[in-house]
């Protein structure tokens, strides 16, 4: 069995990070490490990670696509898992990683996101954020889609070697967001990207406080400027809530 890291990008993740931490608890195996990559909280995130006994370094550079960065080279798994602050993997999480990636064919893969509220599960996003990776390389690279290259996402909870993602550069360490979809480009050049259909369940907390259409007008906007080559200030279109 390959050892497995789940690296956790932070900031500010106070109110999030408990749950998270607790269903990492649960995984059966257990994760060989789970890796706080800190981009500079000023809350209790790093305290709350380290009280319950986990890895935490502070990247030197804000943003997920540096901070993901700077765990993967510090990762000691041969396989990473990026789970987002506020999503939770399924119990045997650990072992589905590392049977999918026994299959030497496969460079990236991630789980099924499920968004969950208060009120239960919010089916309309989840089966739209689907779809998405689906129609986003369709109309954005569908040189690429034909070949069979799909758009994931960060709630996917993306998984891949670690010498592979070193292989490719990493992150485009200029976003804070949509750092998974050049990752999945690049990837797709090494081998099969692909959806595992198990549920990660991640916070509709985005949703909650600005409202479905708005959040998915957001979703739409800021996909829409990567692909048309925006870069640099990506973020200031994306609210930052926590």
């Amino acid at each position: 069995m390959s050892t497995v890291t789940i690296l956790v990008p932070t900031l500010n993740e106070e109110e999030a990070l408990p749950a998270t931490i607790a269903s990492l608890k649960r995984l059966n195996p257990a994760p060989d490490e789970i890796l706080i990559v800190d981009g500079g909280s000023e809350d209790r995130t790093l305290a709350i990670a380290e009280e319950a006994g986990l890895r935490t370094v502070n990247a030197p550079r804000r943003g997920r696509g540096a901070q993901i960065n700077y765990g993967v080279r510090e990762a000691i798994g041969e396989i990473v898992c990026v789970l987002h602050a506020d999503s939770e993997l399924p119990t045997d999480g650990v072992l589905v990683i590392d049977n999918v990636m026994a299959d030497e064919r496969t460079a990236l893969a991630s789980f099924l996101p499920r968004l969950v509220g208060k009120n239960g599960t919010r089916w309309g996003t989840t089966f739209h954020n689907y779809i998405k990776t689906w129609y986003a390389p369709l109309i954005t690279r569908p040189h690429l889609f034909v070949r069979g290259v799909r758009l994931l996402f960060g709630d996917h909870a993306m998984f891949f070697r670690k010498e592979d993602f070193l292989r490719i550069g990493g992150c485009d360490e200029r976003l804070a967001v949509m750092e998974e979809a050049g990752l999945c480009i690049n990837f797709a050049k090494l081998g099969r990207t692909r959806i595992v259909y198990r549920w990660v369940t991640t916070s509709d907390r985005r949703i909650e406080q600005l409202g479905r259409w708005r959040a998915n007008y957001v979703y739409l906007k800021v996909g829409l400027m990567w692909s048309f080559g925006v870069r640099e200030g990506l973020a200031e279109h994306y609210p930052d809530i926590r």
